[in-house]
């Protein structure tokens, strides 16, 4: 299976993916906790269906650490005792910032307080940059159909 499109193969793509790629390094360098960081790219990359980003997150989280537990209940969070409060709220954050056409409000006051307990302003910022940033990644991977399961822990950051 191939890839529709060579994103790094296009000019065009060079040009936009070079500037896409440090705006996820900025994010990462953020002070929301890394596992935090990743548990959300993986269920926005879950509840978009990309194949790709879902292989990449999980991947990578257990190459940080990240326990299969953890990974494994990340889709089923909400009935999961293994996430904190904080993760908790990240992951509602996450969730509703992706579901906006089916939520047709976005992010809901209440998940937002929720939120707002747990991250200060700048972290919010950061939190929906990734939210953002992974929609707009996970976008671009299920349009050029980029195939996962080869991906190898760490050969690929954003």
């Amino acid at each position: 299976m191939n890839a529709r499109l060579n994103y790094f193969a296009s000019p065009l793509a060079a040009k936009v993916m070079k500037q896409f790629m440090s705006v996820g390094k900025a994010v990462k360098e953020s002070s929301v906790p890394a596992a935090t960081q990743e548990l959300v790219a993986l269920r926005v990359s879950q509840i978009n269906g990309c194949a790709f980003c879902v292989d990449m997150h999980t991947k990578d989280a257990a190459a940080a650490g990240e326990s299969a537990v953890r990974l494994n209940l990340v889709a089923a969070w909400r009935e999961a005792t293994v996430f904190t409060d904080a993760e908790r709220a990240a992951l509602a954050f996450a969730e509703e910032g992706t579901r906006v056409a089916d939520a047709g409000t976005g992010v809901s006051d209440e998940v937002w307080a929720q939120a707002a307990k747990h991250y200060d302003e700048e972290e919010l910022v950061a939190l929906s940059l990734m939210v953002s940033f992974m929609n707009m990644a996970n976008r671009m991977n299920i349009i050029a159909q980029t195939p996962a399961g080869d991906y190898e822990p760490g050969s690929f950051h954003h």
